[in-house]
C-alpha cells in the first residue's frame, strides 16, 4: 500500500533545498511504498502562510526547517526557531527536521528546548547519505541527530543559558537600533519589566551594566541574534 507524505522544505539556500529534494526522491526510489509531495518556502513569511493554510486542511507530515532564516517583515518571527514554535502550535503532529549552521551548545540547547525536533542536523555534517538516513529514521518514528549534535549529547556539554522569545526579541530590537523606551510598544512588558530582563541578559552573558555593544556582540557570537 502506497504511503503518501506531504513535505515542506523551509530554507533560503536553493542548493540545500535541492539536496533535500534529491534525498526524498532517493528514499522513494528505494522504497516503492513511499511517495512524497514536496513544497518549499524560502523565508519566514511565505513559510508561515503555507503553514496556516495547511493547518485548516489535513496538514503536513514532515518539515525541514532552517534555523538561520531572516526575520519576517513585521518582525514577529525572528528566525526559524520562532517559526518552529508556530509549527508546533498549528501542526502538533508534524515531524520536524531542523538544520542549522550553529554548532555551539548555547544555541543548540535552546532549539532543543523550544522546538524539540525529531531530527537535528548541523549543516557542516550533512552529506547525501546523512539526509537519507535522517529521513528514513524520522519517518520510522525515531529521533535522528547528526554527528555534531550526537557529540554534544554524549559530552553532556549543554549549559544553562536559556532564552525565551521575549529575551530574543529584546536582543533583536536592540541590535537594529530600537531604543529601550520604545520596547514596551513591541513587547507585553512594562519598561521596568524589560529593564529587568535586560539586566538578566547582561548577567547571563557576563557583561558589565550599560555595555550594550558587548552584550550584542556576545549574543550574536552565540547565535541568539
Amino acid at each position: 500500500m502506497l504511503k503518501k507524505y506531504k513535505v515542506l522544505i523551509i530554507d533560503d539556500h536553493p542548493i540545500i533545498v535541492e539536496s533535500y529534494n534529491n534525498a526524498l526522491q532517493y528514499v522513494a526510489s528505494i522504497n516503492k511504498q513511499l511517495a512524497f509531495t514536496i513544497d518549499s518556502a524560502n523565508n519566514c513569511d511565505s513559510a508561515y502562510q503555507k503553514i496556516k493554510e495547511v493547518s485548516q486542511e489535513k496538514g503536513i507530515d514532515l518539515i525541514f526547517l532552517d534555523i538561520s532564516l531572516p526575520p519576517s517583515i513585521d518582525g514577529k518571527i525572528l528566525s526559524g526557531e520562532d517559526l518552529g514554535l508556530k509549527i508546533k502550535e498549528l501542526l502538533p503532529n508534524v515531524k520536524i527536521i531542523v538544520a542549522t549552521t550553529y554548532d555551539n551548545n548555547y544555541r543548540i540547547q535552546n532549539i532543543f528546548k523550544s522546538v524539540n525536533p525529531e531530527g537535528f542536523l548541523v549543516k557542516t555534517d550533512i552529506t547525501s547519505q546523512e539526509l537519507v538516513s535522517a529521513i528514513q529514521t524520522v519517518l520510522n518514528n525515531a529521533p535522528y541527530y547528526s554527528k555534531t549534535i550526537t557529540q554534544l549529547l554524549k559530552k553532556q556539554s549543554f549549559n544553562t543559558i536559556l532564552l525565551d522569545k521575549i529575551d530574543r526579541k529584546i536582543l533583536y530590537e536592540l541590535s537594529v537600533g530600537t531604543k529601550m523606551k520604545d520596547l514596551p510598544d513591541m513587547l507585553p512588558l512594562t519598561l521596568a519589566g524589560i529593564e529587568k530582563r535586560k539586566r538578566r541578559l547582561l548577567h547571563i552573558f557576563e557583561v558589565k551594566p550599560h555595555d550594550d555593544k558587548i552584550l550584542l556582540l556576545k549574543a550574536k557570537k552565540k547565535g541568539f541574534i
